[in-house]
């Protein structure tokens, strides 16, 4: 099979595999098992511990001892083993043990997937830079298909969505991209011979970066923008599922019985949203641009509390597709500005510590406060708390982050 069709499938796996739970996971927590905000909220804050350390320390078993390919296909059929196990578990100590092992399997595989790209890509002689994109999209794609058919499928009756089915799809999923990692490409292992210091390894050097003004700013609203990250993943399909669901008026309607379809808006946007990135980077600079992103933010969430499955679809669609400017501005354009703003010597592990500050400790920040508001304002105020929130982070922003945009700069730097 040709090499980009093979990574191909295996990004649109990777993805797919998220996607058939992240968004409905919390409609059937709230709903079938009647979970609370809080234990809603742990259960995605297990992606924010995993971000923490797992990614660091099996990179450094793929460097050194377990190629690449191999440790993701070891990873995926962990996965897989855990999600089978968390399926049929109601009470909430076991669900939560097997689905937090499941997810510290899971997200160390989104690096170990794209090191295996660039590897064979650049083996096979292509320039990632322009090779990977369009492989990696496949992702979204997966993310997408996944989202849309858990809500499609039906056993007995119940969708998958709103059931413990969406776990045994994952599972199997995850089964699928572990037999299937063991056929890519062979990536290079150096042995122990080739020492690092913990501090290089886990890439806590680029913590020296908070000794710079401007890089600790950005660092920190990174980690209160990261809090907003997991809140529609958590709460947006309980939301329209069992908040609207009870209601007679909004029973029958789309957003209710396909929520995760109308969720999946979000994600086809943000495919949209990425391409135009590079013309708001160089038009507007970092600081506009992460503006943009949380006024984004501030619709994102006003919109949902505003708006109804019924006559205010409109809101509840405007709100899906704003959710691309929301993301991709400040994680992509985050990403870039660390790259344009630090050393080659600490780039890599800059990169890590601005995922630790959003995917670590702001997301486990976050679904934890978030599960608490909920459960304290209910629907549809909780929606506006975010929004407060959301506002007092951009003014703050607006405020504390001095940055001088030059854009012949970051143009020669984005075309690089």
């Amino acid at each position: 099979m040709n090499l980009k069709l093979r990574l191909i499938f295996m990004n649109f796996l990777q993805y797919a595999i998220w996607g058939a739970w992240l968004i409905s996971l919390g409609a059937y927590l709230g709903g079938k098992l009647a979970f609370s905000g809080v234990q809603i909220g742990s259960f995605f804050a297990t992606m924010g511990i995993a971000s923490l350390f797992m990614p660091g320390l099996l990179g450094i078993i793929a460097d050194r001892f377990i190629p690449a390919e191999k440790l993701l296909g070891i990873c995926h059929l962990l996965g897989a083993t855990f999600l089978f196990l968390a399926a049929p578990q109601t009470e909430y100590a076991s669900l939560y043990t097997y689905l937090l092992l499941a997810v510290f399997f899971y997200m160390p595989t989104i690096a170990l997937s794209n090191a295996v790209a660039y590897n064979a890509l650049e083996k096979n002689g292509y320039d990632t830079v322009k090779a990977f994109p369009p492989i990696r999209v496949w992702g979204t794609v997966g993310f997408i298909v996944s989202m849309i058919a858990v809500d499609l499928i039906k056993i007995d009756g119940l969708k998958f969505s709103q059931s413990a089915y969406q776990l045994y799809f994952a599972g199997l999923l995850s089964f699928i991209l572990g037999i299937y990692s063991f056929t890519l490409p062979k990536c290079p292992t150096t042995g122990a011979s080739e020492s690092k210091s913990w501090v290089d390894n886990f890439g806590l050097r680029a913590f020296a970066l908070f000794k710079k003004r401007k890089m600790a700013v950005f660092f920190t609203f990174s980690m209160l923008l990261g809090v907003s990250l997991q809140i529609t993943n958590m709460f947006a399909n309980d939301y329209l599922t069992n908040y609207f669901g009870v209601m007679p008026q909004f029973q029958d309607t789309f957003g209710v019985k396909y929520a995760n379809i109308l969720i999946s808006i979000s994600q086809m946007s943000e495919t949209l949203c990425i391409l135009l990135i590079p013309f708001f980077l160089i038009r507007f600079g970092i600081k506009r641009v992460m503006l943009i992103s949380m006024f984004a933010w501030i619709l994102r969430f006003g919109l949902l509390g505003l708006g109804n499955p019924g006559g205010g679809v409109w809101m509840l669609v405007l709100s899906m597709l704003v959710y691309g400017v929301a993301f991709d501005f400040f994680n992509i354009s985050g990403s870039l500005f660390v790259e344009q703003e630090t050393s080659p010597k600490i780039r890599s592990s800059a990169q890590g510590l601005f995922m630790i500050m959003t995917n670590g400790f702001g997301a486990l920040i976050g679904s934890y406060a978030a599960g608490y508001v909920v459960d304290v304002f209910k629907w549809p105020n909780a929606w506006f708390v975010f929004t407060a929130y959301s506002i007092f982070v951009m003014i703050l922003f607006a405020i504390l982050f001095k940055y001088k945009h030059d854009p012949v700069k970051l143009e020669k730097h984005l075309a690089k």
